[in-house]
């Protein structure tokens, strides 16, 4: 599955907000995929922070995406859970969101997110997940 395809599912089957974050496929591998998220005031806080709600609905918007290569095809599925740990501030710079499908089943599908900055590589938030297939 190439990236123009991925790249038009967020038009497809996201919300008008999410799509806002302006999100990008930059790459995919066979179980992930990889995101940009570009630097922007709107996502910002105080000192120019990514907000970390911003940096959760990447993860959860990219492990859709990841789900989708996976299965070759969107399939509905509604989170269930989501635990997310901020290791860092990132300012200044783009995000990078790399979703891997860890486990898929016929009923659930779990995942794994790093999101990272885009211009020193560093880590700074960790997400994982699980969904319902419906």
């Amino acid at each position: 599955m190439n990236n123009d395809i991925l790249q038009s599912a967020l038009a497809d089957y996201f919300a008008p907000w999410v799509q806002a974050l302006g999100l990008k496929v930059e790459a995919g591998s066979p179980e992930s995929v990889l995101l940009r998220l570009p630097q922007n005031d709107q996502l910002s806080r105080v000192g120019g922070m990514l907000c970390g709600q911003a940096m959760m609905a990447a993860a959860d918007s990219a492990m859709v995406l990841a789900l989708i290569k996976h299965f070759g095809e969107f399939r509905p599925c509604t989170t269930v859970q989501q635990s997310t740990s901020f290791l860092k501030p990132l300012s200044g710079q783009d995000a990078l969101i790399e979703a891997r499908v860890t486990r898929a089943g016929k009923a659930l599908a779990f995942g794994e997110i790093d999101i990272r900055g885009a211009a020193d590589g560093k880590s700074v938030c960790r997400t994982s997940t699980t969904y319902a297939l419906l």
